[in-house]
């Protein structure tokens, strides 16, 4: 294996830039040891001090936007309008949670008074959450700034308390070590203590990362056998840790007749743009279509896609992979392709692609329950709301579960919604799946393949969750107690008292 790595161009698939070290097995001890040490430090700061710290990481992105932006369009191919939006989303995800760190829901106190008198007497119970230790953050291709090395794990992670290592992924080397530079100058300039964040790169440090003792949880986005390999790896430990994987997803949408009747050609155009959106490289492309039998839309779902122009994809690996998962999907005896996708073109250019078989071919038999990933899908015909009732329940768990209705009183919609939530983290009316909200409420996660666990969502101030664990003190003396834990509330956070919410904080 080189130890070097080269940025590729996805357009022309042409190397350019300087060749980029592999971290060697010591540094990734060095780094994640020191990553270890400064984690009592970050820990023990007040939450508007590691509030202020990401701020400072935020604004530093923001500065250096122009060359962000430019690198990250060169080693992914994504377009500066996208780039820049998903810098805005990730900056802003920053400031999200900094916000949230501050106000004391990341810690999540509460107080329970001692009651002497209780049968049984009760002792004075004080909770709040402490966080892990270093984070393994594993960067994803597919969104180089929302999910990459200063992504939303990342910012979930510091906002915990945690140091992050993060492993760069091979397709944007470059960019990772830009962003490692932007945010080290940003702790630098704010006093902060430098190990609090470090890059490392190739294939072997990312195993030698979530192997080293002193990493206590893992963040991953990416394929199933790489998650399912890290997750193993983390398991296997001596002192096992968590590790939270983003998988695959088919992320459902179930159209009803009487969606079909009022707006069909106009799903066909939603459902097309958001299938081949980032060249169908999303976590969240819709990649499985259920419509009625009779529906006739099939020379307008054709036309829509052979018209389609698409972004390259992310690598030469993933261009093969989705060539072969496209063509397995259309041998089925019962699939068929409506449009054929191509890789041809320079560099790692494709053009999307269609699919079709009858619903009842994934009746007790999963072959075309897979996902590729790219700008293809399959279109399911279902005869009637029993068989959708039937292969419903059969869908490999997802990350998002879509259905478009007429109205609230549509049969199909009642009988599918309840279902589909039992296989999705979030389910959808009348919208489409691509397009992830970073809010309180937002779920990002879902039942195997889609993640690893499906109580987590990694975006959202949710995300948070994942990086912290729960301690309890009984019956202790207030000055030993977490400054964050006195009745008087000193820092001013949200605290649940005696099991009633005190009054939010004032922004």
């Amino acid at each position: 294996m080189a130890d070097t790595l080269r940025s590729v161009n996805p357009t022309t698939g042409e190397a350019f830039g300087e060749p980029i070290a592999q971290t060697t097995p010591e540094e990734v001890a060095r780094l994640a040891a020191a990553a270890r040490a400064a984690a009592p430090g970050l820990a023990a700061l007040r939450p508007a001090e590691r509030g202020a710290i990401m701020h400072t990481i935020a604004a530093a992105l923001t500065e250096h936007e122009d060359a962000v932006v430019a690198l990250a369009d060169a080693e992914s191919g994504l377009g500066e309008t996208r780039l820049r939006g998903e810098l805005a989303r990730t900056t802003g995800q920053f400031e999200q949670y900094a916000a949230y760190a501050e106000h004391g829901g990341v810690l999540d106190v509460v107080i329970d008074h001692a009651a002497p008198r209780a049968t049984p007497p009760r002792p004075d119970l004080r909770r709040w959450n402490t966080p892990l230790g270093p984070v393994a953050v594993y960067a994803a291709s597919n969104f180089p700034l929302g999910f990459g090395v200063a992504g939303t794990d990342t910012a979930a992670a510091l906002a915990a308390g945690c140091p992050v290592v993060a492993k760069a992924h091979a397709s944007q080397p470059a960019l990772a070590v830009l962003l490692g530079k932007i945010i080290a100058a940003a702790l630098e300039r704010h006093g902060a203590d430098p190990r609090l964040f470090a890059v490392v790169s190739g294939f072997q440090a990312g195993l030698d990362l979530i192997r080293d003792p002193n990493i206590k949880a893992g963040a991953f986005t990416g394929s199933i056998a790489g998650g399912r390999a890290l997750a193993d790896e983390a398991a296997g430990r001596p002192e096992p840790i968590p590790f939270y994987g983003e998988l695959g997803s088919l992320n459902p949408v179930v159209v009803t007749p009487e969606a079909v009747a009022q707006r069909g050609r106009g799903l066909v155009e939603e459902f097309v743009a958001s299938m081949t959106l980032g060249a169908g490289q999303f976590c969240t492309k819709p990649g499985l279509l259920f419509l009625p039998e009779g529906h006739g839309l099939d020379e307008a779902l054709a036309a829509a896609v052979r018209a389609k122009e698409v972004h390259p994809m992310l690598n030469g690996r993933i261009q093969e992979a989705y060539a072969a998962e496209a063509a397995g999907l259309a041998s089925h005896p019962q699939a068929r392709f409506a449009v054929e996708p191509s890789t041809a073109g320079g560099g790692f250019a494709v053009t999307p692609g269609l699919i079709a078989a009858p619903a009842a071919a994934i009746d007790g038999d999963d072959t075309l329950l897979h996902e590729c990933f790219g700008p293809t899908a399959l279109v399911l015909t279902y005869a009637d709301t029993a068989e959708l009732e039937r292969v419903l329940p059969q869908l490999p768990g997802g990350l998002t579960a879509t259905v478009q209705l007429a109205t609230s009183a549509d049969p199909v919609a009642q009988a599918a919604l309840p279902l589909l939530a039992e296989r999705s983290g979030r389910v959808i009316v009348n919208g489409w799946p691509t397009g992830v909200a970073v809010t309180h409420a937002q779920h990002h996660g879902g039942p195997w393949p889609a993640t690893l666990n499906a109580r987590y969502t990694s975006v959202g101030t949710g995300a948070i969750a994942r990086f912290v664990r729960p301690v309890a003190y009984q019956s202790t003396p207030e000055p030993l107690l977490p400054e964050a834990l006195h009745y008087d509330n000193p820092l001013g956070l949200q605290r649940r008292v005696d099991g009633v919410l005190e009054p939010a904080p004032k922004s």
